[in-house]
């Protein structure tokens, strides 16, 4: 009998954190979502005492007289988990743990927290190849089906790793707002995924989680490694090769900063988590930023 990934993220946080630490946990999520509970609803006539930011500027001038929007409480908020499952996530982190076990927990503790405040959950995920999307829904056993997806997905057999398509899946396809929750490794962000996050920013708030590449220069790295995309040797212990650890440190710290200038200047809070056990006290970290952050 197959164990349950939800138990798994279940026992994992009860493990984590004591009650108080859960409580806060969950207070941290909840408040991403506070003030912004409210989807449009109609138009009405504009009447003194209203507010000026809810005038409909476009549907006034087509009218000629004031329209402020009206709004209607939303019941249950969206989380929309986006995942890269190319197969760069079968690599090994930072801290040796296998990346797609860093990324099943923190969409787990994520999903997990969605399903206990009643949030519909939703799933895109993909590589290069395909891209498969669950609909939003509630419920524990919904839950158990996206890590499940994910766990069969994200592997050595997987196709190259394309976060821009799932990217550009979501922009084409979700039109009710929502909290992105995107997790990817340490892959470079070019122009175009910058256009793509940039138009999501306008509809959705968006945490990002970085799960951390393996050290592959120096004394930390391993002394024989594979490039998962192609099996091709990579370079290993380059100690002895001072000037290649410089020209190597230089590279991954330009991809580095670039994926942080373009976060930044989107408003964008970004999590990074080398290792399963770094998730929780990850998650709280993100989602306390992100509030601080608003």
């Amino acid at each position: 009998m197959q164990t349950s990934l939800v138990a798994k993220v279940a026992s994992k946080m009860f493990i984590f954190a004591h009650r108080r630490a859960r409580t806060m946990l969950d207070g941290e999520y909840g408040a991403v979502f506070r003030g912004r509970s409210l989807d449009f609803d109609d138009l009405r006539a504009y009447t003194p005492g209203d507010e000026v930011r809810d005038i409909d500027w476009k549907a006034s001038a087509r009218l000629g007289s004031p329209l402020v929007r009206r709004y209607a409480a939303v019941r249950k908020q969206t989380v929309i988990l986006v995942a890269d499952t190319g197969r760069g996530m079968a690599a090994v982190s930072r801290s040796g743990d296998r990346k797609r076990e860093i990324m099943l927990m923190a969409l787990g503790v994520m999903g997990f927290l969605a399903h206990r405040h009643g949030d519909q959950l939703a799933l895109v995920a993909g590589d290069s190849a395909a891209t498969a999307a669950h609909p939003p829904r509630t419920g524990q056993g919904h839950l158990e089906q996206i890590l499940r997806r994910l766990e069969s997905s994200a592997g050595a057999s997987a196709g190259r790793s394309d976060l821009t398509a799932q990217l550009a899946h979501v922009a084409r396809t979700i039109r009710r707002r929502g909290l992105l929750v995107i997790v990817a490794d340490e892959a470079a962000l070019d122009d175009e995924d910058e256009a793509l996050l940039a138009r999501l920013a306008v509809q959705h708030e968006i945490l990002w989680l970085t799960v951390l590449d393996a050290e592959l220069a120096g004394a930390a790295a391993p002394r024989r490694s594979f490039d998962v995309d192609g099996g091709a040797p990579l370079l290993g212990r380059l100690a002895a090769e001072e000037e290649v650890v410089r020209e190597y440190g230089r590279l991954m710290a330009e991809r580095t900063e670039r994926r942080e200038r373009i976060l930044n200047r989107l408003g964008i809070v970004e999590g990074r988590l080398g290792s399963v056990d770094e998730v929780l006290p990850g998650i709280f970290r993100l989602l306390e930023r992100h509030r601080r952050a608003r």
